[in-house]
């Protein structure tokens, strides 16, 4: 079931009254949601992402705009009438019931032709706890699970009624490191094998990149990028998206446009641009280092952090943003740097360029 947004907008009123101005959640969002892809929305904390989530489910309603599931426009539909799975960070589980009986509670309040016998709503319960590998926890209680177990639980209720639509927000922000990535791996594994289009919200851009088939990057309401995670990572549209996605994140220096050379302090790290001259931003992604003696970014060495297969550089640049930067090398490129001092090469795929004044990519 593809998703359609149409000049959707969300405002709420401001509760600072003396501002005035609504507050617009979500700006003019316009796009579809392929049919039977895993698509993420991720932005920082308060860009909109869970209020795009909850007017798709219909737990808002738009202040204009139109949302269509299929051919179908659902913008004043009910959300139980909408056909769409929800799963929450919180995992809202009846702890009196049962697993199958959360699983099956969904089933029990359908009417009319949708109306299951007893019998084929055990039947449903089963498969849906087999597809999310919890059929040997079904006779246990949401205490006796650990957050993985339950989130899955979650899953499955919201399964169980094979909805059009699956809408995720921040699932796995309750469970630890590894389990967030256990759990991420058989979202998408599930998706994969229900096909039902997956609309995931969160904030970890590592998460959203590595499980979704298409991401969407928010800041204050308005769509920055959509496109598939590793184009995005690759083609950051601006310098907002190029900071967000990448761990450790982008490392950024100040810089100029001279003469079609681009220069960082003193060192020239690219010559016959077709750039007009002008400040700008530069973006290195930690990979995009190379250390060479003779190499055209010269640093101070901070330090060097050995982590098995890599190396992190924590070197320090005059026109760095910050005060130090993160180089990632292979172990095996790594020489022994000068005393205080290291240069490196850097890779041309991996140099973003951002007009210093609209922050927008170029060249």
């Amino acid at each position: 079931m593809k998703i359609v947004l149409k000049n959707l907008t969300k405002k709420f009123p401001n509760r600072n009254k003396k501002a005035g101005d609504d507050v617009v959640a979500v700006d003019n969002f316009c796009f579809e949601f392929p049919d039977g892809k895993l698509i993420g929305l991720l932005g920082p904390s308060g860009c909109g992402k869970s209020t795009t989530l909850n007017l798709i489910s219909g737990l808002e309603t738009p202040t204009s705009g139109q949302i269509f599931f299929g051919g179908d426009d659902v913008t004043e539909l009910p959300p139980e009438k909408r056909g769409v799975g929800l799963v929450f960070q919180s995992y809202a589980l009846y702890p009196h019931l049962t697993v199958l009986q959360n699983i099956i509670f969904p089933l029990q309040n359908l009417k009319g032709k949708d109306k299951l016998t007893k019998e084929q709503m055990l039947e449903k319960a089963r498969e849906i706890a087999e597809l999310v590998q919890i059929d040997g926890l079904l006779d246990r209680k949401p205490g006796e699970l650990s957050g993985g177990q339950q989130q899955r639980v979650a899953i499955a209720r919201a399964l169980v009624k094979m909805p059009k639509v699956l809408l995720l927000d921040e699932p796995l922000s309750n469970l630890d490191a590894r389990l967030r990535l256990q759990t991420r791996e058989e979202i998408k594994r599930i998706q994969t094998e229900t096909g039902i289009t997956t609309v995931f919200v969160t904030h970890d851009q590592e998460e959203a990149m590595s499980i979704s088939d298409l991401i969407v990057v928010m800041k204050d309401g308005v769509v920055q990028q959509i496109d598939e995670p590793q184009k995005v990572y690759d083609n950051p549209v601006n310098l907002f998206v190029a900071n967000f996605l990448g761990t450790p994140p982008i490392n950024t220096f100040s810089g100029k446009i001279v003469s079609g050379k681009l220069l960082v302090g003193e060192d020239i790290l690219l010559d016959g641009l077709d750039i007009s001259d002008r400040e700008v931003f530069v973006g290195v992604r930690p990979e995009g280092f190379v250390p060479n003696q003779k190499g055209v970014l010269h640093c101070s060495l901070n330090g060097i952090e050995v982590m098995g297969r890599d190396v992190s550089v924590v070197a320090s640049h005059p026109a760095s943003l910050k005060p130090t930067f993160r180089a990632i090398v292979s172990s095996e490129d790594m020489p022994a740097a000068g005393v205080g001092g290291i240069a490196f090469d850097l890779k041309r795929s991996k140099i973003h360029i951002f007009d210093k004044q609209t922050q927008e990519r170029i060249g």
